[in-house]
């Protein structure tokens, strides 16, 4: 349980919008979307190529429900037209760029005109108070800055809302540390794995993070799980609240949950239209049922997406904590990043939930794919706590590999090592290791 409460904005300090019924913001929807189809079809040569091999134009966009009328549009679409075929502005209107890291392939790039700079600092501003900020706080942001979203996103949000802003970035974790303790921001804003990488810097420094300034965590940029929402929490005694967003779409601030709920990603709907479908048929799911998340960008000028497929895995949950805004839940996954280990589908999430109730073991790990013989094998290498001795390795190694085994259905092998034996990292965690290809 945390020590410090977070308090829930008060009806005055919320945006207009997030004090819409659901009627009102069903009519900025489609305003928005009509104009962003619009703008696709006469700025964007892939959009008028594609919609019109599909059969489709803007005058077929009249309800919000005319949207599934229009194809996808897939990260490979981006690549293709890389560098600036995306873009519906000249150059000269765009006020920056921003690129994922193309570790994958090609890269792919995200522009922005002044009014969607605007746009995203209102929404992170928006996320950080429905998190617990609020203007005063010292927000403390440990996300990547550069060409990756984070950093800068985060930053300019919380300048709007009236923070005070640490630009620590990622890395240097003994810096970061000291900052913190001596600066003492009540926000921090990271990956969930980087901040365990903190704590245990903490730890080392013999400072007790739960006697330390922070109040909320904003934690983001891959997976995590309940059971290290309850980690964190318990050695810090702040509020960790989700984030969500991806650098195609804008960046951070596309969904945000709400300190006074804790019950899943309320999505700004004013600008972003959400689908789930199936991902192998590309049917549109009911609300409720767990598919790839499927978003249109509302009202962005310079790059208009429309039916962009995140593949992430969630499901869409009515509204709590703002009237008119749909839930997200908790992303369990990437359809790309699935292992299909004997013809069963395996996700980090589901590794990382079960090794978190095993006592002895941290929460730093990772899946290692490999061959015997002809058949693919995982190893799950995954730390122990500090004060586990061999004999309580053993067991943990033993019970971990059990529980996989009665609630996955399948075998693994389980490493424990010592703490500090797996791969760190000051942005997003590499959770997966392949090394079938390997001679």
């Amino acid at each position: 349980m945390t020590k410090r409460l977070g308090e829930p904005p008060a009806e005055g300090d919320l945006d207009r919008a997030e004090r819409f019924n659901k009627i009102q913001m069903q009519g900025i929807q489609l305003w928005q979307l009509i104009h962003t189809v619009q703008n696709a079809y006469e700025n964007v040569p892939f959009y008028r190529k594609k919609f019109d091999e599909a059969g489709v134009s803007p005058k077929d966009c009249r309800a919000l429900e005319h949207i599934t009328r229009f194809p996808f549009t897939t990260k490979d679409d981006l690549r293709d037209n890389y560098p600036l075929g995306m873009f519906a502005v000249p150059r000269a209107e765009l006020r920056r760029i921003h690129a994922s890291s193309g570790t994958t392939g090609q890269p792919t790039l995200s522009g922005y005109t002044k009014k969607d700079l605007d746009t995203w600092a209102l929404l992170m501003a928006r996320s950080i108070r429905a998190a617990g900020g609020r203007p005063g706080m010292t927000v403390h942001v440990a996300y990547g800055y550069g060409l990756f979203t984070g950093g800068l996103g985060a930053h300019y949000g919380a300048e709007r809302l009236g923070c005070t802003v640490i630009p620590a970035s990622g890395g240097m974790t003994g810096r970061q540390v000291r900052l913190i303790r001596d600066l003492r921001p009540e926000v921090i804003m990271v990956t969930p794995s980087y901040m365990l990488a903190l704590l245990d810097e903490c730890d080392r420094q013999g400072f007790d993070a739960r006697q330390g300034s922070l109040r909320v965590g904003m934690f983001g940029a891959e997976p995590w799980t309940e059971e290290m929402r309850a980690e964190i929490e318990e050695r810090t005694g702040l509020h960790a609240v989700d984030i969500y967003g991806l650098s195609e779409v804008m960046g951070p601030g596309v969904a945000q949950e709400c300190v006074e709920t804790k019950d899943g990603l309320t999505i700004w709907e004013d600008y972003f239209y959400p689908e789930i479908i199936d991902p192998v048929s590309g049917e549109v799911l009911p609300d409720g049922e767990r598919g790839e998340l499927v978003l249109t960008a509302l009202g962005r000028e310079a790059m208009p997406l429309i039916r962009y497929r995140t593949r992430d895995l969630t499901r869409l949950l009515p509204p709590t904590a703002r009237p008119a805004c749909r839930r997200m839940d908790r992303i369990t996954g990437r359809s790309d990043d699935m292992i299909v280990l004997r013809g069963v589908n395996v996700f980090p999430t589901q590794i990382e939930e079960l090794l978190l109730r095993v006592p002895g073991l941290a929460a730093h790990f990772q899946l290692v794919l490999g061959k015997r013989g002809r058949q693919d094998e995982l190893t799950v290498h995954v730390e122990a706590r500090p004060d586990a001795d061999q004999a309580r390795r053993a067991a943990a190694a033993s019970e971990l590999a059990a529980a996989v085994l009665s609630t996955i259905g399948v075998r693994v092998a389980v490493r424990v090592s010592g703490p500090g034996a797996v791969e760190r990292s000051a942005g997003k965690m590499r959770r997966v290791i392949d090394e079938r290809g390997a001679p």
